[in-house]
């Protein structure tokens, strides 16, 4: 288990946010991250990462995008087209998922 900086897994302030607030309990990133059982802290609180796993955008369902925050699958799409500019929406690209849980 390591330590590592919120910065490195939540790659924007209200992403970080909405992590301690709850609204999101997993990240999907092109690369991996961070490895089960690293810990990170928000405003104080510790966060676990409890799982890591390949998979592909293909692979995501309206209950990944609602754990990352977003209504269902199709407003996840369009959010990744506005944060990611010339990003394409590929089935078989790798993503990686990070789920956190907060911990006492």
């Amino acid at each position: 288990m390591t330590a590592i900086d919120a910065d490195t897994i939540l790659p924007a302030e209200r992403v970080r946010q909405a992590v301690a607030s709850g609204r999101v309990s997993q990240l999907h990133r092109g690369d991996r991250y961070a490895d089960e059982g690293d810990t990170f802290e928000i405003d104080g609180d510790r966060f676990e990462v409890v799982s890591v796993t390949e998979r592909t955008l293909g692979d995501l369902t309206d209950e990944d995008a609602q754990a990352e925050g977003s209504e269902d699958l199709d407003a996840y799409r369009e959010r990744l087209n506005r944060a990611h500019e010339n990003f394409e929406w590929d089935d078989d690209a790798t993503v990686y998922r990070h789920r956190f849980e907060r911990v006492d």
